[in-house]
């Protein structure tokens, strides 16, 4: 059914009319006809969320997360009508590989700047049947944004893949899965990633904590000033679990945080992991959709030099690697801390092979494969 024949839809549009004068005037949630094929969630905030019928006409707060949809639908732009411009801003590579596979993403309206400053209005008129947001984009916008699609008889959801990934990535799977009448390619989905998970941590089992080495974690490398790295929480939970402790959770209690270059060479971490993506020519290591391991690798060397970290014990030793950033707010993040594992814990892992699971999750999920170099080895292996 087009959007123009929805009965539903014809609906709002008459609430949303009234929509703009909501800060003016009470909040009157109006009464809207639900189908018997109703689906009710409840999102990670505790909010119970209802669509009429399985979502098709999608906002992302989080541009990023059409590569979530990417693994729940076989065409993701389908149902995109607007979202934020991380993606195509930050994830260059990637862009450019799901505008080839699906040309309408390059017209799909943007609602908001590197998902700032979202457009309430803007996001009214594009008339959505759910509306996505992170727990970031709840925390900084909701109580705005809330009341004004509640007004309009729109849908929002909270769901998250990046603050804690190990915690939310199931029910945020699971959550999208129900609202956009895809349960069984997330069920299926989630025991892909449970599988993996399970058998990182039983490569652990039994670890003890003076035989985890510190893994310094330099995020963006090259395209920030030396040391920008992950604290407590997110990529911090992935080195955990791959078995290493993070350099920076002993300095930074956010997320993400700065540590000194002569911190980081006094410190002396036994392993190095730099992060990159779509740089483009600014400099950074080149990591992601199209970019060849050659020249992945040459970038993450010129970066170590750059950054004067030549003489870091995990360096001299061959132990300094590059992991794609775009991993950390996506369930692909289970290839990364396959990754990791391997190289923080090379003879408790034989059994892992990230390029398998790799190739598992194109096949068997991805509606864009992803083609490119997402880890790498500052030494050729072999």
């Amino acid at each position: 059914m087009s959007a123009d024949r929805d009965p539903t839809l014809s609906g709002r549009r008459a609430l949303l009319a009234g929509a703009a004068a909501l800060l003016a005037a009470p909040v009157v949630a109006p009464v809207v006809a639900r189908a018997q094929q109703s689906i009710t969630v409840t999102d990670l905030l505790g909010r119970v969320v209802t669509v009429p019928r399985p979502a098709r006409r999608v906002v992302l707060l989080q541009g990023r997360h059409i590569a979530v949809l990417n693994l729940l639908l076989p065409d993701p732009a389908a149902v995109l009508v607007g979202w934020s411009d991380d993606w195509k801003v930050g994830a260059v590579d990637e862009m450019r590989a799901y505008a080839a596979r699906f040309p309408a993403l390059n017209a799909t309206p943007v609602i908001a700047k590197m998902q700032s400053n979202i457009d309430g209005e803007k996001l009214l008129t594009l008339q959505p049947d759910l509306v996505v947001f992170s727990r970031s984009d709840a925390s900084r916008d909701g109580q705005r944004l809330f009341p004004l699609l509640e007004a309009g008889g729109i849908p929002a959801v909270t769901i998250d893949f990046f603050l804690n990934p190990l915690r939310d990535t199931v029910p945020s799977l699971r959550i999208l899965g129900k609202l956009l009448g895809r349960d069984e390619q997330a069920e299926a989905l989630i025991a892909f990633h449970q599988r993996r998970l399970s058998l990182i941590e039983d490569a652990m089992r039994g670890l003890e904590e003076a035989q985890r080495p510190w893994v310094m974690m330099h995020a963006h490398a090259g395209g920030t000033p030396c040391c920008f790295s992950p604290g407590r929480g997110t990529l911090d939970a992935f080195i955990e679990l791959a078995g290493g402790r993070n350099l920076g959770a002993l300095r930074i209690a956010t997320p993400t945080g700065q540590l000194s270059l002569e911190y980081v060479l006094t410190a002396q971490p036994e392993v190095y992991v730099a992060t990159g993506g779509s740089y483009n020519g600014r400099g950074g290591v080149e990591m992601g959709a199209g970019i060849a391991e050659a020249a992945s690798r040459a970038s993450l060397r010129r970066v170590i030099h750059e950054q004067k970290l030549d003489d870091l014990p995990a360096v001299e030793r061959g132990r300094a690697y590059g992991l794609w950033h775009g991993c950390n707010d996506s369930p692909a993040h289970v290839l990364a801390i396959e990754a990791l594992a391997s190289w923080i814990q090379p003879n408790r892992t034989s059994g892992l092979d990230p390029a398998a699971s790799l190739a598992e999750l194109n096949q068997r999920f991805a509606a864009v494969p992803m083609s490119g170099t997402y880890w790498v080895s500052a030494v050729r292996p072999g």
